[in-house]
């Protein structure tokens, strides 16, 4: 009896899990990132 409420707790909070992941409007990131790569390490034969 235990392991079936376990069980279906579980189940429970992974759907959740997936359906707020899913209906969730995360922004992606929009930072912009510049490098200076030195000309010695750019190209290596």
């Amino acid at each position: 009896m235990i392991g079936r409420v376990i069980i279906i707790v579980v189940l429970v909070v992974i759907v959740g899990g997936v359906a707020f992941l899913a209906t969730r409007n995360i922004p992606p990131p929009s930072a912009t990132v510049e490098k200076v790569i030195p000309n010695d390490r750019a190209l290596h034969p």
